[in-house]
């Protein structure tokens, strides 16, 4: 499945938009959609979060945010660039 990296703004603050909402709540408005929400990022400000997850299209990913609430600035496809792939020289 392929895999997005979605950045999201949050005017408040990523903390006063979780205040008194369960991060499973977030995990629940995503079932029954084609997204699996890997892991977050939040920026050292607490405006910014960079969610990678797997969706069937950037659609998918769009639908699911409107569901949980949540605001997207950008869905950029992406690849993994894994270190481990690339064996050191002996």
């Amino acid at each position: 499945m392929p895999r997005y990296l979605v950045e999201h703004y949050f005017r408040e603050g990523i903390a006063d938009f979780l205040a008194g909402r369960p991060v499973q709540a977030i995990v629940e408005a995503n079932s029954g959609t084609e997204v699996v929400w890997l892991h977050s990022y939040v920026t050292e400000d607490d405006h910014r979060v960079y969610c990678l997850c797997e969706a069937s299209s950037p659609e998918a990913v769009r639908k699911a945010a409107r569901r949980a609430g949540l605001p997207v600035e950008v869905i950029h496809l992406i690849t993994v660039l894994d270190p481990h792939a690339y064996p050191t020289a002996a």
